[in-house]
């Protein structure tokens, strides 16, 4: 079996959704935020100040590269990952991708007071997301299987996704 991946913009349930499919196939789960973090000793954030967004970027396509050669795994990148054709190019070699999406105001109400949110601590959250959503969209579609996670539970998106990996030809 291909490696399940996750993608998503940060709000729409990549980590409540990858322990949900975990749990049902008896499979891993790697976030790939979480291993950043224990390989570099600090938190995402940190890292954002340290290094920039550009800096973040490039410690993940590494992380990516390392994290895809398992095999019969479940993966939970983080939103932006996708925005490097690199590591789509990666991820879709060795699994299949499926995008996780979410209103802008759903996302705003899950991610609200979360302060590991980097991209999100501005004065206009819920603009922040409306522009980063636009601006990813076409990245985001660009996965294998999109799945709508709104008014949805963990374990209806991973029967959902699971319904969709088994039903098409990827």
């Amino acid at each position: 079996m291909k490696n399940i991946v996750l993608t998503g913009f940060m709000g729409t349930g990549k980590t409540a959704v990858g322990k949900e499919l975990a749990g049902r196939l008896d499979l891993k789960l790697i976030d790939v935020d979480t291993e950043i973090e224990i390989s570099r000793k600090m938190s995402i954030s940190e890292i954002f100040k340290k290094h920039g967004e550009q800096g973040f970027r490039e410690i993940e396509t590494e992380m990516i590269k390392k994290i895809s050669q398992n095999r019969n795994v479940i993966i939970s990148t983080g939103g932006g990952a996708v925005l490097k054709q690199e590591n789509m190019d990666i991820l879709k070699a060795h699994g299949i991708v499926v995008c996780l999406m979410a209103s802008p105001e759903t996302i705003l109400k899950r991610t609200e007071g979360n302060d590991a949110r980097p991209l999100l601590q501005g004065k206009d959250p819920l603009g922040t997301i409306k522009d980063l959503l636009n601006f990813r969209k076409p990245f985001y579609e660009n996965a294998d299987i999109v799945v709508d996670t709104e008014d949805k539970t963990p374990l209806r998106i991973a029967e959902e996704i699971l319904y969709k990996i088994q039903d098409s030809e990827v």
